[in-house]
């Protein structure tokens, strides 16, 4: 399918109060297993994706390689992909579009850009912000690709949850096509969806023990997981290794995924 009409697939999946669950792949086989299981959308993850690069989380993977992995994902999957494309990979609104634009030559349907400068973990001040989300809807506009503008200062600790509403409500006002506030609470959601526009929602923190009907009950229209996936996935590859190499004991493998499932998925 064309990357325009895939990109139009994904609009249409941001309905208010009925959201669309976009999981997070880290690599080719888990985006597959995820197209295969019925995910509608799927979303790269840098966290995730950093891992399997041995590399940590903010600013560590280099734009030619998120875009790469990006352009792979697309191609492995057959629904609309949104990319974590961090802060754009560069603090000019000259560059934040530049990357839109790249993104979306890569296949993607989606981009979403962070208003923390890595790789201080800094957040820059509001109207730097507002200017690098400007630049980056009309990059989006004229590649034809979905745009969601992040106010991550609460992720990070560098501004409160009102700041966050602040900025969401003056990237919503320049165009952006989904706001997105990572681990607000929901008073703070429920203001974000009062914006108007689509609103992603992390099932992180607290968010994590709602049902998506729950999380649709507050408003939102697109629900993400983040690194959570690929961290549950770490969690269990660091319990098991501790248990066989400090107890001898391999039982945890009986857990293990049925290959044969897992290849239909590979080769669907």
């Amino acid at each position: 399918m064309r990357r325009d009409e895939l990109t139009e697939r994904f609009r249409a999946l941001h309905v208010p109060g009925r959201p669309v669950v976009m999981p997070n792949p880290r690599d080719i086989g888990s985006a597959k297993v995820m197209a295969g299981l019925g995910a509608l959308a799927l979303a790269t993850t840098s966290s995730g994706h950093g891992f399997t690069q041995g590399l940590p989380d903010g600013g560590r993977v280099t734009r030619e390689l998120a875009l790469r992995h990006a352009a792979d994902i697309c191609a492995a999957v057959d629904v609309p992909v949104n990319g974590d494309f961090e802060n754009g990979f560069g603090n000019s609104p000259e560059t934040v579009a530049e990357t839109v634009k790249l993104a979306a030559e890569a296949g993607l349907a989606g981009v979403s850009i962070e208003d923390t400068a890595f790789p201080e973990k800094d957040s820059y001040p509001f109207d730097q912000a507002l200017a690098r989300v400007e630049a980056a809807v009309s990059a989006a506009r004229a590649a034809g690709i979905v745009l969601t503008a992040r106010a991550d200062g609460w992720l990070v600790k560098t501004y409160d949850q009102a700041e966050a509403v602040r900025r969401c409500q003056a990237f919503a006002r320049a165009g952006a096509d989904v706001i997105y506030a990572p681990l607000v609470d929901a008073d703070t959601t429920r203001a974000l969806t009062a914006i108007g526009t689509p609103v992603n929602l992390l099932a992180a923190g607290d968010m994590r023990d709602l049902t998506t009907e729950q999380m649709g009950a507050l408003g939102v229209a697109r629900i993400s997981i983040g690194g959570g996936l690929a961290r549950v996935t770490q969690q269990v590859t660091i319990d098991a290794i501790r248990a066989m190499l400090e107890r001898g004991d391999f039982t945890i493998l009986r857990g293990a995924a049925n290959m044969a499932e897992v290849e239909a998925f590979l080769t669907r």
